[in-house]
């Protein structure tokens, strides 16, 4: 009996059919290719070795009309290159910048917490410093202020966040969630995406991690104070060292959206917040400021162009001279 002839009805429902494939032998491909790219490196090799191994479904497909053999096919190079994607794992050791060659872990005992591994670096340029790494320890009875510091250096939507804490007698440790980079490696955001990067919780001193970023980089950096009661304040701290200890213990992958500084610190303000709501500011982090401003997070009533104004501290920071307190400089004391 002759091939019946397709009605259009059919003929749509194949060459849709056709199209969803296609789409996703493009997409599959190329995130197969940048994945490999990013873990091994070579453009040539790696699109022959990609272009092969879906080459077979879509002839199956495309060519001879096999869809069930096609995607099949396409089924199972799939699950090879996830079967390979998943035996990439985080590392605590490997050749690290110097910047981020310790991340920060704490030991609690009542009120007393020691932190090891504070970096105190003295930088002479925005890429060299003569490198300090300190154990120094605080009393969480003394514990007065915590600041939302924000850098950015271009994009102002885009912003690296650091949080600072403040004691009695003017001590203060910043904690920022950074990228952990190996020696001669730079950030990627593409990179991000597909376990390029280590994450790393740098604890340092405000004339280390602040002022790298005022006096020799250039950006430009708001320091924001966040309204919190004792224990909040408290609680977010230990939140720091349970997240810095846990880094320690068992390392994981930055992500340029899931797993940055932003998205993290989120995470970890849940602990004094558990209904915090999901905003877009959070990936756009720029514009955090805005957002913990209308969840009520900063102190008094003012506009916020007034706000960001008065929280402006790289004109000042660049100020600093040898032998001055810069965190004092930077608050205007």
């Amino acid at each position: 009996m002759p091939p019946q002839p397709l009605t259009p009805l059919r003929r749509f429902g194949r060459g849709l059919g056709h199209l969803g494939f296609v789409l996703l032998l493009a997409l599959g491909m190329a995130w197969t290719a940048t994945a490999l790219y990013i873990q091994l490196h070579g453009w040539v090799q790696i699109a022959a070795w990609v272009a092969l191994g879906f080459a077979v479904p879509a002839v199956l497909t495309l060519r001879f009309g096999k869809r069930r053999l096609g995607w099949l096919g396409f089924a199972i190079v799939a699950l090879a290159v996830a079967g390979w994607y998943m035996t990439i794992h985080p590392r605590q050791v490997r050749d690290w910048a110097p910047d981020v060659a310790h991340g920060v872990w704490g030991v609690v005992e009542g009120d007393q917490v020691t932190l090891n591994n504070v970096r105190n670096f003295d930088w002479t340029s925005d890429a060299e410093a003569s490198a300090r790494w300190e154990s120094r320890s605080y009393d969480l009875s003394k514990l007065e202020t915590v600041d939302m510091i924000t850098s950015t250096w271009g994009d102002p939507n885009i912003a690296h966040l650091i949080v600072s804490f403040g004691f009695q007698g003017g001590n203060h440790v910043a904690f920022s969630v950074e990228i952990r980079k190996e020696k001669g490696e730079g950030f990627s955001s593409i990179g991000g995406f597909f376990r390029q990067f280590e994450l790393v919780l740098i604890a340092a001193d405000e004339a280390d991690v602040v002022k790298v970023r005022t006096n020799f980089r250039g950006e430009d950096v708001h320091l924001f104070p966040v309204k919190l009661d004792a224990a909040q304040r408290r609680a977010l701290l230990l939140r720091y060292i349970a997240f810095g200890n846990q880094l320690a213990a068992a390392p994981v992958f930055y992500n340029t959206v899931t797993a940055n500084c932003a998205s993290t610190v989120y995470s970890l303000v849940q602990v004094i917040k558990p209904d915090m709501p999901l905003d877009s500011r959070l990936l756009f982090s720029g514009q955090l400021p805005e957002y913990i401003d209308e969840l009520g997070g900063l102190p008094g009533d003012m506009p916020m162009d007034q706000r960001r104004k008065l929280a402006a501290i790289s004109a000042l920071a660049q100020t600093w001279q040898a032998g001055q307190d810069f965190s004092a400089l930077i608050r205007g004391q």
